[in-house]
């Protein structure tokens, strides 16, 4: 069956999107709920996403309790603080200036899982880690539709996923591989946040891509 092909317009908007799609800080959040209807375009998106043997190894949690979200917030300034010594005496300062997480001021948190499967996944046989990279395209998939609609999504990494885990009572084999901050936003900047603040520079096509092998 002939699947459907798309006109340049189309693929101009995609690129659009891609390039103009930002992670988002906790002082970027507006309060306004979300709508169940928005909620289900990004899950829309998630559950659409490739996946290897098409095993559709994740979960969702949609988290919007306040208790909740500070539980899990103090795991992230219990990691942040750790965190803080591993960088140089010069970007410590810069690193506490940051705000690295919206948990609070996002109207609503999810937190996507690995769900491993109990039979062999055609596909990850030889790869077993192509299952986790499976429920990060789903994470792709609902930031870009994320900011489609104007929506801003924050990706927090700086958490204790076993606490997490332990906090939303998930099941002991379930992997926590995202934890998203999502919200409506009073604006998404023009570069990378980290971009702008020179914390990092962008790697250019020249210096990471290869032909034939790392000739």
């Amino acid at each position: 069956m002939e699947g459907k092909y798309f006109d340049e317009a189309t693929v101009s908007v995609l690129q659009e999107i891609i390039l103009h799609r930002r992670d988002v800080r906790g002082n970027r959040f507006l309060p306004t709920p979300l709508e169940d209807a928005v909620i289900d375009q990004l899950l829309m998106a998630a559950l659409n996403a490739p996946s290897v043997g098409f095993s559709q190894p994740w979960e969702f949690v949609l988290i919007r309790d306040q208790a909740v979200k500070q539980q899990v917030r103090n795991s992230f300034h219990e990691e942040n603080a750790k965190a803080l010594p591993q960088f140089s005496e010069e970007k410590q300062p810069e690193y506490i200036r940051l705000k690295l997480e919206g948990i609070m001021e996002a109207p609503l948190n999810i937190a996507v899982f690995y769900k491993p499967s109990d039979k062999p996944v055609l596909g990850q046989t030889a790869m077993p880690e192509a299952g986790l990279y499976s429920v990060v395209c789903a994470v792709q998939n609902m930031w870009l539709m994320a900011r489609a609609l104007n929506i801003g999504v924050g990706w927090v990494s700086i958490l204790d996923a076993e606490k997490v885990k332990r906090i939303l009572h998930a099941p002991s084999d379930n992997k926590l591989v995202a934890y998203l901050c999502v919200g409506y936003t009073n604006g998404f900047y023009t570069q990378p946040e980290l971009e702008i603040l020179q914390w990092e520079k962008r790697k250019m096509k020249e210096a990471v891509v290869f032909k034939e092998g790392y000739y």
